[in-house]
């Protein structure tokens, strides 16, 4: 019997976590936010959690926004709720924002989000500074973790 694909989240506490990120970029500096939420968005993180897969973050009028992160309705706030793909303001402290902000617009870099989760009763988003993989560096990480398995395995076999 084939075992059902489920959820995996990255560490315990996570709500979301962006896995596909480390395959499309190389992670360079990840940094810690605080985000803006409504009411609503808070308690469907607790409830059903995000999905960051085409999110990214942007610098707009000297704020960083966070865009394209899907947030989804909670359910018993039918009519309260919040738009699921709105745009959410990042809380970061100016000196950080205008380090990442010209690292990002000098070297061609982009700023994705990697996890969502909570610290206490406040939500954070972990924010990568990231440069996009060509092909070639796809392929040889996949062709470097399939070696690592295979060692893996060949240990264990060994050990029995």
């Amino acid at each position: 019997m084939a075992k059902g694909k489920g959820k995996r989240k990255a560490a315990a506490g996570d709500v979301a976590s962006n896995r596909y990120a480390a395959h499309r970029y190389q992670l360079l500096e990840r940094l810690e936010c605080g985000i803006v939420l409504e009411g609503t968005e808070v308690k469907a993180l607790r409830a059903s959690g995000a999905q960051l897969k085409d999110g990214y973050a942007a610098v707009r009028e000297g704020e960083l926004w966070l865009q394209s992160v899907h947030i989804p309705p909670y359910g018993p706030a039918a009519r309260e709720n919040h738009d699921p793909e709105r745009p959410r303001k990042l809380l970061v402290h100016r000196r950080e924002l205008e380090r990442i902000a010209g690292q990002a617009s000098e070297r061609g870099l982009t700023i994705v989000p990697t996890r969502i989760y909570f610290s206490g009763p406040h939500a954070k988003v972990e924010i990568a500074l990231a440069r996009g993989k060509d092909i070639y560096d796809k392929r040889q990480a996949l062709r470097e973790r399939d070696t690592r398995r295979e060692v893996e395995r060949g240990l264990r076999e060994a050990r029995r």
